[in-house]
């Protein structure tokens, strides 16, 4: 059966690959012995690169087309072979194709939250995800450094790491970009294309084109949200003392329309004396719109002094009890003296409302 499979597979001339799985990157033209019969037609479709290895090494890549495959085409092929002229014999060589589409709805999220320092709530953990799109940019770079010898590759060999890289540049990305936590959803856009554009070039180095980014969605931890909820509901309802007015009076409405009987009528009229207290309360509070029924507030107190006088302490003195001891000479500018308020006794024309008072005494008469 092995030399039927050799002797067919020689005969084989045409290569070429279609390919109906959305995941497929890279696929290996199987060949018994990799055995290519020399003037074979390659077909190389609109969106596909063949690539030529021989030895392990990279030879000649091919971009869309049909080529008959002859030492005109295949310098680099033939080269390493060292065919002579004339050379018309089967050769052996590795033929992959690499799918150059767009591959999109790969998906990207934090498997953990991420620590980030926001201005207005301090530090948060945040979980993000979306979607991302990528096509083979190299193929001899995306062989070389991804695919090595894998005969079918698809887009789930490589996910796994081009996820890991976007989450790390995300978290960069975030903590540089200053953007408060509950601006976040507006920027969604701009942070997926700046996201795009620092990431592409290390995308490059794999071979590979990160064609856009989307980023979804960004949430906060469960009990962040319940937080930032009642914030909000607390903004929302404004005036506190209003709205403990307003639930007042309808817990009043709602219980006169449900009247109980027997025991629950006590209830319900100790009930309705707290609320209609509490309605007084709220509409006579500050900055509720009431007036306050009840006494006047207290007269202001006058300031009471104390002076020093031969080492004791004398007093209190009202202001007016004061200005006869200075109009008797009792106290004098240097006279030691303490009010409330004070941290130690001081100088009398130290203190504002006494030194006042020192000129409003008389000047001395006339000698005669």
């Amino acid at each position: 059966m092995a030399f039927w499979d050799k002797l067919f597979g020689e005969f084989v001339d045409i290569i070429e690959w279609t390919d109906d799985l959305a995941d497929t990157m890279v696929y290996r033209f199987e060949r018994y012995g990799n055995e290519i019969k020399y003037g074979a037609k390659l077909t190389v479709r609109e969106g596909q690169v063949a690539v030529f290895v021989n030895e392990g090494r990279i030879a000649d890549v091919f971009k869309p087309g049909m080529y008959e495959l002859k030492t005109n085409n295949m310098p680099i092929l033939s080269t390493l072979q060292g065919w002579p002229h004339g050379f018309e014999s089967p050769f052996k060589a590795e033929v992959y194709f690499f799918n150059k589409r767009r591959f999109v709805d790969l998906k990207w999220g934090t498997k953990n939250p991420i620590m980030l320092r926001d201005k207005e709530f301090g530090g948060l953990r945040l979980r993000a995800f979306g979607t991302y799109e990528i096509r083979i940019a190299d193929a001899v770079i995306f062989l070389r450094e991804v695919v090595g010898t894998d005969g079918h590759f698809t887009t789930n060999e490589i996910t796994n790491q081009l996820r890991n890289l976007i989450v790390s540049r995300f978290a960069n990305v975030i903590a540089e970009s200053g953007i408060p936590v509950l601006d976040l959803a507006a920027n969604y856009d701009q942070l997926g294309t700046f996201i795009t554009a620092r990431i592409a070039p290390e995308f490059k180095e794999y071979g590979i084109d990160l064609t856009r980014m989307l980023v979804e969605n960004i949430s906060l931890p469960p009990e962040v949200e319940k937080a930032l909820d009642k914030r909000t509901s607390m903004g929302v309802i404004g005036d506190l003392s209003k709205y403990a007015a307003y639930q007042t009076a309808e817990a009043l409405v709602t219980a006169a329309a449900n009247p109980g009987g027997g025991a629950g009528d006590g209830v319900g009229l100790g009930m309705g004396i707290a609320m209609a207290h509490r309605l007084t309360e709220s509409l006579g509070a500050p900055g509720s719109g009431g007036t306050q029924r009840g006494e006047p507030p207290p007269i202001p107190t006058e300031a009471r002094f104390y002076v020093a006088a031969t080492g004791h302490q004398t007093g209190p003195f009202t202001k007016s009890e004061v200005r006869a001891k200075i109009a008797q000479g009792e106290v004098q500018p240097e006279t030691l003296m303490w009010v409330s308020g004070m941290k130690e006794w001081t100088d009398a024309a130290a203190i504002e409302e006494v030194k006042a008072l020192f000129s409003d005494q008389p000047p001395p008469l006339p000698a005669p």
